[in-house]
């Protein structure tokens, strides 16, 4: 995970190219290109009202889900069983943490995953998200 500044559209497209080529792919009984992480692309962005010098940050994520697994149809072993069970357990811990705010309880377990940790800010607050499947 790291942040790089950008200036212009071209940028982020050229970090985005950048991730998606760090990105870890592999064939297995299921899907000849198998997504073994999940992809987050955070953008922020930073404005100041020229008039009255106001600031104002507003923050977009983009995240590709890797699909949950089943392990013994996929046939995976050794490090790709590992990266699913751990694909497995990240959309696990982000299916608990949609839960808890649904319910509105007083222990939300954000911590419980890299991804949710990530996401933190975005899925709780006065934030509004999005969510669009694609199956």
């Amino acid at each position: 995970l790291c942040w790089v500044q950008v200036a212009s559209r071209a940028d982020v497209q050229e970090v985005f190219s950048l991730g998606r080529e760090n990105r870890a792919t592999a064939c297995t009984n299921m899907n000849e290109h198998s997504s073994r992480s999940h992809a987050l692309l955070c953008v922020k962005v930073q404005g100041k009202n020229a008039t009255t010098g106001a600031r104002v940050i507003g923050k977009l994520n983009l995240i590709d889900l890797a699909g949950s697994e089943r392990v013994a149809k996929s046939g995976t072993e050794g490090d790709r069983l590992k990266e699913a069970q751990s694909i497995n357990k990240s959309l696990s811990s982000l299916g608990d943490v949609i839960h808890s705010l649904k319910n509105k309880s007083s222990h939300i377990p954000f911590r419980n995953s890299k991804l949710t940790y990530l996401l933190q800010d975005s899925l709780s607050g006065n934030s509004k998200t999005l969510m669009i499947v694609h199956a």
